[in-house]
């Protein structure tokens, strides 16, 4: 028996998680658990044609444990088999054969002289039998927490767990303090007619059992990812310069969160060059003392006893210098005399997460043909412009400077007709070579008196549409 979804030790699969929206087979599934372990040596074919001595097997939840293949069975990732246990047997699934078991079990100091057999490959009777009793354990859960209800037991059944022949099953609950549960063993055992096993788990194991999504967004890594569960205290977020809020570094679990940890190395070491951050520094204007470090830009600020408002931040090699100074007995100088010097880093940003306007539709930038054209085309505007600035300075041709007709006055007057005419004999003297010092306002006085050459054309005057 294999995958319920043919994808047993593929890498590049993934169903997901064990979760209603996960893979449909998740109990077979050889990627839906997550202590589930890469064999990086499946493509790689053995030596000899030995089969595996030992195998790893997983069953519900986060449990799996080590078994000898004393049959010499052909096991796989994947495979369904009854495994030895007590009383009777149980049904878990391959997680891990060949040579890296052997290395997991010398990782976990697991000693194989204790490991328990492995009798057969599950049958289709057993199979059922097995996904029948997984069908029950939710409604057992909500008798066995009303029982416990009842008897006004503080603990909280977390999970139930049936043995694959239905011989035994296991609550899993967390409490405060210990609990005396034999009168609760009693009423268990006279419900559900088979042998009860109690047992504990932390918070921790819980919020893995039941999952959930974090405050980062993604599904909790204890029930996705993490194996082993390590102490976090107070200390991991105060090396980080994190304030210490119950309600931000509280998980779903109500203990301090896991990631914690995560990046702490990575801080201790850089703290490694850091001053102390109760360093008090004597300076020519009084004491000052640390306010708060940045580990990135590895800085501190200080600020005086008598006015704690100002921050001066400085450097950590600085910092150094002023406590050697103080070493020595001298005071080192003022705050506002010391200046750090940035670096400052020109980056690009090529996403534009920086710029507020990057949704919103912007005008489309000219085709390069057209910013060849208008490239080709610059120098020639430029000369026509320098060719029209020199012709302003020269006096132009005197221009066609008609009166307007009247509109309304259609009948002229022959005083105005022969004035017209003597106006055009007069032919106008063209002066290229102009008088420096002329002033612009008569040149615009003589040319308003100029006429053009031709004699004008008389024209009808356009229709009164009311608006002279």
């Amino acid at each position: 028996m294999s995958c319920g979804c043919k994808t047993s030790g593929d890498s590049s699969h993934s169903c997901g998680t064990k979760s209603a929206n996960g893979c449909s087979s998740v109990d077979t599934c050889g990627n839906s658990y997550k202590l589930s372990v890469f064999d990086w040596l499946s493509d790689i074919s053995p030596s000899g044609s030995k089969v595996s001595e030992y195998v790893e097997v997983r069953f519900k939840n986060d449990r799996k444990f080590y078994y000898k293949n004393v049959n010499n069975l052909p096991l796989h990732i994947g495979s369904i088999i009854a495994v030895e246990s007590s009383p009777g047997h149980d049904i878990g699934v391959v997680s891990l054969a060949g040579e890296l078991v052997k290395i997991q079990m010398k990782k976990k100091n697991f000693p194989e002289d204790h490991s328990l057999k492995v009798y057969r490959l599950a049958n289709q009777k057993d199979i059922e039998t097995w996904q029948e009793l997984r069908k029950k354990e939710n409604n057992i859960k909500i008798d066995a927490r009303k029982i416990a209800y009842g008897l006004n037991l503080e603990m909280k059944i977390t999970d139930v767990e049936y043995q694959g022949d239905g011989s035994k099953i296991t609550f899993y609950y967390t409490a405060d303090s210990r609990v005396d549960f034999r009168q609760l063993i009693k009423e268990y055992a006279g419900t559900f007619r088979t042998k009860i096993d109690m047992k504990q788990i932390g918070f921790r194991q819980e919020s893995a059992k039941v999952g959930g999504i974090g405050s980062c967004g993604r599904e909790l890594c204890c029930s996705t990812w993490l194996t082993d569960f390590r102490s976090v205290n107070t200390n991991a977020a105060r090396y980080q310069q994190l304030s210490i809020n119950p309600q931000k570094l509280a998980g779903q679990c109500g203990k301090l969160k896991c990631c914690l940890n995560y990046e702490l190395d990575s801080y201790l070491d850089v703290l490694k060059d850091f001053p102390s951050s109760s360093t008090v520094l004597q300076t020519e204007k009084g004491k000052a003392f640390c306010i708060k470090i940045d580990v990135f830009k590895k800085k501190m600020w200080f600020a005086y006893v008598e006015n704690s408002m100002a921050w001066y931040d400085l450097d950590i090699f600085e910092v150094k210098k002023l406590i050697s100074i103080n070493k020595k007995g001298e005071k080192a100088p003022a705050l506002e005399d010391l200046k750090v010097i940035e670096n400052k880093m020109v980056t690009s940003d090529l996403i534009q997460e920086n710029s507020v306007d990057r949704f919103e539709k912007k005008n489309r930038r000219p085709n390069k043909s057209n910013m060849d054209r208008s490239r080709d085309k610059g120098p020639k505007q430029n000369d026509e412009k320098g060719q029209n600035e020199n012709r302003s300075n020269v006096p132009s041709k005197p221009q066609n400077n008609r009166p307007q007709k009247p509109q309304n006055d259609r009948n002229r007057s022959n005083e105005q007709k022969t004035a017209q005419n003597n106006n055009v004999a007069a032919k106008p003297v063209e002066n290229k070579n102009p008088i420096p010092n002329q002033n612009p306002n008569q040149k615009t006085e003589n040319k308003s008196h100029k006429k053009p050459f031709k004699k004008a054309k008389k024209k009808m005057p356009p229709k009164n549409e009311g608006n002279a």
